[in-house]
């Protein structure tokens, strides 16, 4: 056996031992542990064996239902239960995997790359507003701080760029080619998606970056989706989270949605308002997330999830295929709003964005200046709290009770819910295809809420059960 992989296996070893113990001297009953589970129950063996066998079939059928049904996703289903159609019929009739599709995901893929590792960035150097460049990650359970080259916002800015200047001056390619392509692509996605899970699983037994943040639960169903390794790297800055999730993923969302536009111009020979908003609306958030791309390295992807299945495949097929759905369905249905309509979804999308945007800025105001700060016109409120790494420190954090973090917990998912909902009423209310994306949203945050809250109980201890009692409530006030 490899010496890496003695090496990971023994750390956890050490690691289940001292978290069994359930508490240390130095800090009476606090858990010492944070971070994804180290022992699986049945529910989420469950939950983790059906996501894995049936996820990729949800993707297929919002595809096909637009593809061969019109965006009806259930008029398949009617057809199959009256016999009028077979499994093998539906499957049959979707575009297969072909050569042309894998040159295209190829050379996208490999342009990604190439500008990940390749251009450093260069506009904070520029827009003293915008921190890029080198940056400190944080904390993780081992208690390493990892670097990263933030030039998100560059990468986003290059790809658009030449996207604008093919469509309208150079035509390398037809500005329509991923739509035309779409599900072929599809087939491609998947294949980098379950590849690069796979390399991760393989990689945390045998060539682990850190073995200290390695966490194996003994059930390879679990270890498989929700990952081993807290973060793999190849080399000292090839990182799979930032990479996976911003670049093949992010980045493609505003770019995919482009593609749709083009795609409606050429079929009906305008653009619709609707898909106008869901651009603009959807951009704006891809923008935000690329403008902050330092502050995301303090969100639950970074800090606490592990890298498997849930976040490879996710990103490179989940993403880009369901949360473009919008998009896809006006270019099959062109919706043409009326002003009010137009109007009050836009309403909708940026008092979302504010307080999505306000709730993360003051939280970011709070770290930075470790409290010493105004919120709402008023000396921002919190709750000390101490907590202990796998390396034996003991740490201190603070936890925010003032202004948008006064009134819920996680306000700022509020806003998000906020924004998805303008996304899916730009589309009308014609068909339930658009909307699966506000019920997706809605079930991935109030699980988040429920999934970091049990992190931050186990992480805090009894600091946690005091801050929960300065903030009773979850999402909404009142309600959850």
């Amino acid at each position: 056996m490899p010496m890496e992989k003695t090496g990971a296996m023994e750390a956890t070893r050490r690691r289940t031992q001292h978290s069994a113990r359930g508490k240390t001297s130095e800090q009476g009953d606090q858990p010492a542990q944070w971070g994804r589970a180290w022992e699986v129950e049945w529910f989420s063996l469950i939950s983790v064996i059906s996501l894995l066998c049936f996820a990729p079939f949800i993707v297929f059928y919002f595809v096909m239902a637009c593809h061969q049904y019109q965006c009806s996703i259930t008029q398949p289903l009617f057809e199959l239960s009256r016999g009028e159609t077979t499994l093998l019929s539906i499957w049959a009739r979707a575009p297969s995997f072909s050569w042309t599709a894998a040159k295209i995901y190829a050379i996208w893929v490999a342009f990604q790359v190439f500008l990940y590792m390749c251009v450093p960035d260069v506009i904070h150097k520029f827009i003293p507003a915008y921190v890029g460049g080198v940056q400190d990650g944080a904390r993780t359970p081992a208690g390493l701080i990892n670097k990263y080259e933030i030039n998100g916002l560059q990468c986003w800015l290059i790809t658009h760029a030449l996207w604008f200047a093919n469509a309208y001056y150079f035509y390398w390619f037809p500005p329509t080619i991923i739509f035309d392509y779409w599900i072929p692509l599809m087939w491609c996605a998947n294949i980098l998606g379950y590849s690069v899970s796979t390399f991760a699983f393989i990689k945390a037994y045998w060539f682990p970056t850190n073995s200290e943040d390695c966490k194996f639960t003994g059930n390879i169903f679990y270890n498989y989706m929700m990952g081993i390794e807290f973060n793999p790297r190849i080399g000292k800055w090839f990182d799979f989270k930032l990479f996976f999730n911003g670049r093949p993923g992010i980045v493609a969302w505003t770019l995919i949605n482009l593609f749709y536009m083009a795609k409606q111009q050429e079929l009906y020979g305008h653009i619709t308002n609707s898909m106008i908003l869901v651009n603009v609306l959807q951009a704006i958030y891809v923008l935000d997330f690329f403008w902050n791309e330092t502050w995301y390295l303090k969100t639950i992807d970074i800090c606490h999830d592990h890298f498997g299945w849930y976040l490879g495949w996710g990103d490179c097929v989940w993403l880009p295929y369901l949360y473009t759905l919008q998009g896809l369905y006006l270019v099959y249905h062109p919706v043409q709003l009326s002003n009010a309509h137009a109007l009050a979804v836009l309403l909708l999308g940026l008092v979302g964005y504010y307080i999505f945007r306000s709730a993360n800025y003051q939280r970011d105001l709070f770290r930075r200046t470790d409290g010493s700060c105004s919120i709402w016109g008023r000396k921002a409120t919190y709750i000390d709290c101490s907590y202990r790494s796998a390396d034996g420190g003991i740490h201190h954090s603070k936890l925010l009770t003032s202004g948008f973090w006064g009134v819920s917990r996680h306000f700022n998912y509020t806003g998000d819910l906020m924004i998805s909902l303008a996304y899916c009423a730009a589309c009308g209310f014609g068909h339930i295809l658009p909307y699966f994306y506000i019920v997706y949203m809605t079930i991935l945050l109030v699980h988040r809420c429920i999934r970091d809250e049990h992190r931050c109980s186990n992480k805090y201890g009894k600091d946690w059960k005091r801050y929960t009692d300065a903030v009773p409530y979850r999402l909404i006030p009142g309600v959850f």
